[in-house]
C-alpha cells in the first residue's frame, strides 16, 4: 500500500465496495431494476461489468505502488470468479464467460488508465483534501 495519511480509511472504503459490488452482483435483478427495464439489461449488462470492473482496477490502483500492480490484477480477476461462482449457486442469476470476459476488459481498461497516469491518485487526493482543511 502507498504511504497514505488514513490507510485504515481506505482499506475501509475499498472493502465496502466490494460488499456493495458482490452484493449488486447477487441480488435478484428485480431489487435493482424495476420489470419494465429488465429489457436493456441484457444488452448492458456486460457494460455494467466492465465499467464496475474498470471503476475496481482504478480504485485500487489509487492506494497501490506500480509495483504491486499485478496484485490488483490477480485480485479482481479472482473477485470476479468468486462473483460467477456464487452466481452459479443461485436459482435466479447465471454464471456466464461473457461476464468474465467483459469483468477482464474493464479491468484491463482501467489498469491502462492507471498506468496513464491516474494510478496513485489517493495520494493526491489526500493532499489536496490537507491543504483545503489545513
Amino acid at each position: 500500500m502507498l504511504q497514505l495519511q488514513y490507510p485504515k480509511l481506505w482499506q475501509f472504503l475499498s472493502f465496502a465496495a466490494l460488499a456493495v459490488v458482490l452484493t449488486g452482483t447477487l441480488v435478484p435483478s428485480d431489487w435493482l431494476w424495476p420489470d419494465d427495464s429488465q429489457s436493456w439489461l441484457t444488452i448492458s449488462d456486460k457494460w455494467l461489468h466492465g465499467i464496475t470492473f474498470a471503476v475496481l482496477a482504478l480504485w485500487f490502483s489509487g492506494q497501490y505502488a506500480r509495483s504491486s500492480y499485478w496484485r490488483i490484477v490477480v485480485g479482481l480477476l479472482a473477485f470476479g470468479l468468486l462473483i460467477e461462482l456464487c452466481q452459479r449457486a443461485l436459482s435466479y442469476r447465471t454464471a456466464e464467460v461473457g461476464d468474465m470476459l467483459a469483468n477482464t476488459a474493464g479491468m484491463t481498461v482501467g489498469m491502462l488508465v492507471a498506468l496513464a497516469g491516474a494510478g496513485g491518485w489517493s495520494l493526491h487526493f489526500e493532499k489536496w483534501l490537507g491543504r483545503r482543511i489545513g
